[in-house]
């Protein structure tokens, strides 16, 4: 989890500087779908987060 927040900030709070709340909120929604659904771990055997939950779900 402490990676996850490390990598938000340094992916998108320091590129994107002084943002308004509607602005942030819309950073870190945006960050959270492309975690989820785009960013590939080669702990999940190269799959996104999403795609791992299903197959562990499927799995038992």
């Amino acid at each position: 989890m402490g990676c996850f927040f490390g990598t938000l900030k340094s992916e998108s709070f320091y590129r994107e500087g002084t943002l308004s709340m509607a602005e942030l909120t819309t950073v870190i929604d945006d960050y959270i779908h492309y975690y989820n659904h785009d960013w590939m771990s080669l702990n999940f055997k190269r799959l996104n987060s999403v795609a791992y939950r299903t197959q562990l779900e499927q799995a038992v």
